[in-house]
């Protein structure tokens, strides 16, 4: 197989469309479509499935992709180093986050990013929860994902970045309100607007009830921080929710927050990528938000 080969194989993998493939490759419909069938036909297996409205990766092609990303970022490594040709730092970095994660922590620290590498294209997605995080980054679908730990697999390479805090969150009106704090025992009647399931703040939430013997009774679940923090306001239930996320709230009155006696509820933000070599621009990115831990507990914090 030819690295060429590859470069199409991920370049269809990421548009789901050999036309639109063919037409970023500056190629021919057939010559893409006969690359493929050429490595088709020497790995045994279909990359794609054919379908009315397009291409679809099969499972055989998702691991493909995966080691094909692997090999064009080693061999662009090589020619940098071995070759002694640094190459412009020219090309794209796939990063997601949890919706509201992107949109109050990181959106500033991107927009930085952008600014600064202008020829570096970031493009970022956002995911309901740390597994789809995790799994987007184990596909190949993302370059950087960030995700609250744990996260465990020997296939990435996980930095934590800061940490963060739960708090109880009620409305104004809330009997609540205006308490210091409360005894874990008085959660057990509130009626509870959480997170969905795989997300890192009902993980931290369910582990909480768990240690405490209560068991909620539940009103509703969702992963819009807006609608959860309206639900609240309205009076339809209380919340565990990160400080950061209903900082404004806090501030303007719509909302209030309390202690739960004896206990601190943290969490630990990772960037996770996939080990081995990666592209110039990836490095750089990594590197960026490295440099940024500081600024990120800042606004991670009360």
């Amino acid at each position: 197989m030819e690295l060429w080969q590859l470069r199409t194989l991920c370049e269809i993998a990421e548009t789901l469309n050999f036309t639109k493939a063919s037409e970023k490759l500056n190629l021919s419909q057939s010559a893409v479509s006969h690359q493929i069938k050429a490595l088709e036909d020497e790995l045994g297996v279909q990359l794609f499935i054919r379908a009315k409205s397009g291409v679809i990766l099969s499972e055989a092609g998702a691991a493909a992709v995966a080691y094909a990303k692997r090999i064009l970022t080693q061999a662009e490594e090589m020619q940098e180093v071995v070759g002694g040709r640094e190459r412009a730092l020219i090309g794209t970095v796939r990063v997601a986050a949890a919706t509201q994660a992107l949109v109050y922590l990181f959106a500033p620290l991107f927009e930085e990013f952008m600014d600064s590498y202008e020829q570096v294209e970031l493009v970022f997605r956002t995911t309901s929860s740390t597994e789809q995080t995790v799994e987007n980054v184990l596909e190949g679908l993302i370059d950087v994902g960030f995700a609250s730990l744990a996260v465990y697999s020997p296939a990435l390479e996980v930095t934590r970045l800061f940490s963060d805090k739960l708090i109880l969150v009620v409305g104004k009106r809330h009997p609540f309100a205006g308490r210091e704090s409360v005894a874990a025992a008085e959660l057990e009647q509130e009626r509870w607007i959480l997170f969905e399931r795989g997300a890192s703040i009902r993980r931290a939430t369910d582990n909480f009830f768990k240690d405490v013997g209560v068991v909620p009774e539940k009103s509703l679940e969702s992963n819009d921080t807006y609608f959860i923090k309206l639900m609240i306001e309205h009076g339809l239930g209380i919340s565990l929710m990160p400080a950061w996320a209903v900082r404004d709230e806090l501030k303007s009155g719509k909302l209030a927050r309390t202690d739960i006696e004896g206990h601190e509820l943290t969490r630990s933000v990772a960037m996770v990528s996939l080990k081995g070599a990666q592209s110039a621009p990836i490095r750089t990115f990594t590197a960026f938000m490295l440099e940024r831990k500081s600024q990120l507990q800042t606004a991670a914090g009360e």
